[in-house]
């Protein structure tokens, strides 16, 4: 039977990205539908399920995507809503590629850190969607995270999503600007830049030679780098006396648990993965390949 993947998007437009990519992961056909709304969810997840019997609807999943994260949350709910007794499909949701980046960043930090428990964790311009789950992730770990953001108003929104959703301890300060990256990284065992493209906001003074920090990472692979001198193929090189981990290096582990993920979903029926479950994949993908 042909695994048939339904592409929710958000966006007008269906990401190309997240299509090509459900290819190479197994799906047989992805039939992609734009401007997805909440109102639109329930007669295209009906379309899934009536359409096969219990027993095979395991061939048939849902990637909801877009750019907007808090949309696809929304998308998510309304499809596990409409969903009843045998009548399920396994689901995805990945907007932006927030959730399998923030795993990824996550991931490749705790492989260098090992344990988290107490340790200070600082995610610079946490307040987007990769920043959100990083920071949930490393909470849910039992770091002591400190999201950084521009306005306080939006660090404490952050703050008040990551502590809802996640738990853990989590606070956070503002940080107008790199030239307050100094004081911010002051303490940080561990540092993640989950900034916008092409915006430097931790210089090397900030990080470089500090005794207590151990491991910093970027997300940003667009000139210039969000954390002056690592650079986007660093993996886990230690330059100054910290491990450096890239967006390139990030974006590669990103890139296969993204296409392992897609793969889970032809497994069963009644699978969700969201940041904590891809997490889940993203460990055991780890454990596979040591």
């Amino acid at each position: 039977m042909r695994k048939l993947l339904l592409q929710l998007d958000s966006s007008r437009l269906p990401s190309v990205f997240d299509r090509i990519v459900a290819y190479d992961s197994g799906a047989d056909e992805v039939m992609s539908y734009g401007g997805i709304t909440e109102a639109d969810v329930r007669d295209l997840i009906y379309g899934c399920i009536f359409t096969r019997g219990p027993k095979d609807l395991k061939h048939t999943a849902v990637f909801i995507g877009g750019s907007d994260m808090a949309v696809g949350e929304v998308l998510l709910a309304a499809a596990t809503q409409a969903f009843f007794g045998p009548f399920t499909v396994s689901l995805m949701l990945d907007s932006n590629g927030s959730n399998t980046t923030a795993v990824a960043a996550v991931a490749k930090m705790l492989q260098a850190a090992g344990d988290v428990r107490g340790k200070r964790v600082l995610i610079v311009a946490g307040t987007g969607p990769v920043g959100i789950r990083a920071a949930g992730l490393f909470a849910r770990a039992g770091a002591e995270v400190i999201i950084t953001s521009r306005k306080a108003e939006a660090g404490e929104r952050a703050r008040d999503l990551v502590a809802k959703r996640f738990g853990g301890t989590v606070r956070a300060v503002t940080m107008p600007d790199a030239a307050e990256a100094v004081r911010a990284c002051k303490d940080a065992e561990l540092v993640l830049n989950a900034g916008p493209a092409g915006v430097m906001l931790v210089p090397k003074q900030a990080w470089a030679n500090r005794p207590r920090l151990k491991v910093i990472a970027d997300v940003n692979a667009v000139p210039p780098l969000g954390v002056e001198g690592v650079e986007p193929t660093d993996d886990g090189v230690t330059k100054d006396g910290v491990r450096c981990f890239g967006a390139l290096a990030i974006g590669n582990l990103k890139m296969k648990v993204h296409k392992a993920c897609v793969a889970r979903l032809f497994e069963r029926n009644d699978l969700v993965l969201d940041a904590e479950t891809i997490a889940d994949v993203a460990r055991e993908l780890a454990a596979t390949q040591q």
